[in-house]
């Protein structure tokens, strides 16, 4: 009995290293499953990194429990319905970067699968086409990068996209270096913002309309440097906006592009009278009054030299007969004066 007793015992560690064995072969495995080639894999922060390979084509075969997918360099065209959801499948990705991979279209759904996502970064592309549908599903986005990615038709079209209720909970949003020349947001209420830069793109003024929205927002902060604004009457709403809040973090970048006199200045600087839209529109009054008053008289002395054409005409005859009869007296006198005959006549 105490021989078989031993022997149990000696057996027990064998079937313990075995089975470690066993589960280490098994994490190996599925590490190879699940990390993609061309791309580095960190399990202890679960990160997928994918970094200058032109070839690489999503979905990408990814394990679920990645957090955080970075994907640059990669010559992405479009982004189809459900491009980070391999057959179906629901990641817990909470950050989603894709900056610099020539993105051009983002399609409806394209971040179907995506529930978790709280932070996306599209910045550096070439956007096109931005689907109304394209943010459905990021309800838990917080974080949304889209600078310098815009093309003039990517513009027009991104307001639809933002305006679905889609990105309800969005905190951040940068548009950074698009040549944008609106705010592209028409109701603020859709979004949860606190930050939203603007800087760096072509927005001339901004309307009643966009200010009354910001108004209601006292916690947003908002970024508008480097960009070209107009300053007369139309900034009207805006100067006293950033004039008397302090909502506006760059303010005192905030420069007047035109008109040249006033070029450099920084439009919370401006006087009341530059952008005093009542003023204006009296002075245009007054000019245009003015100019009403003289066509009048010139009508009216038109009409009057219409009416006494014959009087006048008379009265033009009359001087020229006088004149002519003084220049022959002139003539007369200056015959006589000359010849020397009428002369010694005269003594």
């Amino acid at each position: 009995m105490e021989r078989k007793k031993t022997w149990l015992v000696s057996c027990v560690p064998s079937r313990a290293c075995l089975t470690a064995s066993l589960l280490y072969l098994l994490i190996c495995s599925v590490r190879a499953e699940t990390c993609p080639d061309l791309c580095t894999c960190a399990e202890d922060s679960a990160t997928v990194t994918c970094l200058d390979s032109p070839e690489i084509e999503l979905p990408l075969d990814v394990s679920q429990r990645t957090s955080t997918l970075i994907l640059r360099g990669a010559n992405i065209s479009a982004l189809r319905d459900g491009a980070f959801s391999a057959n179906g499948s629901v990641l817990e990705l909470r950050t989603l970067r894709l900056s610099w991979n020539n993105i051009q279209v983002i399609e409806a759904h394209a971040f179907r699968g995506l529930p978790r996502l709280q932070r996306l970064d599209l910045s550096h592309n070439r956007l096109t086409a931005v689907s109304v549908q394209a943010f459905c599903g990021l309800d838990e986005l917080r974080f949304l990068w889209l600078n310098n990615t815009l093309t003039p038709r990517g513009a027009r079209e991104l307001p639809q996209a933002l305006s679905t209720g889609s990105l309800r909970n969005l905190q951040t949003l940068e548009l950074s270096g698009n040549r944008l020349k609106a705010i592209p947001i028409a109701r603020f209420d859709n979004f949860n913002l606190s930050t939203l830069v603007l800087t760096n793109n072509s927005i001339e003024t901004i309307g009643k309309n966009n200010v009354s929205s910001l108004n209601e927002f006292h916690g947003i902060r908002v970024y508008l440097s480097m960009n070209p604004f107009r300053c007369n009457c139309e900034l009207e709403a805006f100067y006293y906006w950033l004039k008397n809040d302090s909502r506006c973090a760059d303010s005192a970048r905030v420069l007047c592009k035109l008109p040249e006199a006033k070029s450099g200045l920084p439009v919370e600087k401006l006087r009341k009278e530059d952008v005093d839209c009542v003023n204006a529109e009296l002075e245009a009054v007054s000019y245009v009054f003015l100019g009403i008053v003289l066509a009048l008289i010139g009508v009216v002395f038109l009409m009057v030299l219409y009416l006494n054409r014959g009087g006048i005409k008379r009265w033009l005859n009359n001087i020229r007969e006088a004149c002519r009869d003084q220049m022959e007296v002139y003539h007369y006198r200056y015959e006589q004066d000359s010849d020397p005959r009428l002369a010694n006549v005269a003594v």
